[in-house]
């Protein structure tokens, strides 16, 4: 397994996964979102298993800060350059994808 964390270090469902990984003994690197945002290739990866639409955290304090809820706005463009407006955590093994705190489907992962 090579699993990528991708997060913020004050976020509790982050730090659930972290501790997931750790109890089972599973290495992993963890992105913080506030030092480096993604990649457009790696953001692109990430859309091929998840909607861009489910990405946006519109529940968050950086979407609610920015007012987007009255702007139209390109949704990949504005993830690209504000990580704070993703969901986390993203977590990744190879191909597959999950967001949020999702111990079910990583304990099936291989």
């Amino acid at each position: 397994m090579n699993i990528q964390i991708i997060g913020t270090k004050n976020c509790n469902d982050t730090k659930k996964a972290e501790r997931f990984f750790k109890e089972r003994r599973i290495p992993f690197h963890f992105r913080d979102l506030n030092e480096k945002g993604l990649s457009k290739g790696e953001l692109e990866n990430i859309i091929r298993k998840i909607s861009l639409e489910d990405l946006l955290d519109k529940e968050g304090k950086q979407f609610k800060k920015r007012n987007l809820q009255f702007m139209v706005f390109n949704l990949e463009e504005e993830l690209l350059n504000d990580p704070l407006l993703l969901k986390t955590p993203i977590v990744r093994n190879g191909t597959e994808v999950t967001i949020g705190y999702q111990p079910e489907v990583w304990k099936n992962w291989k």
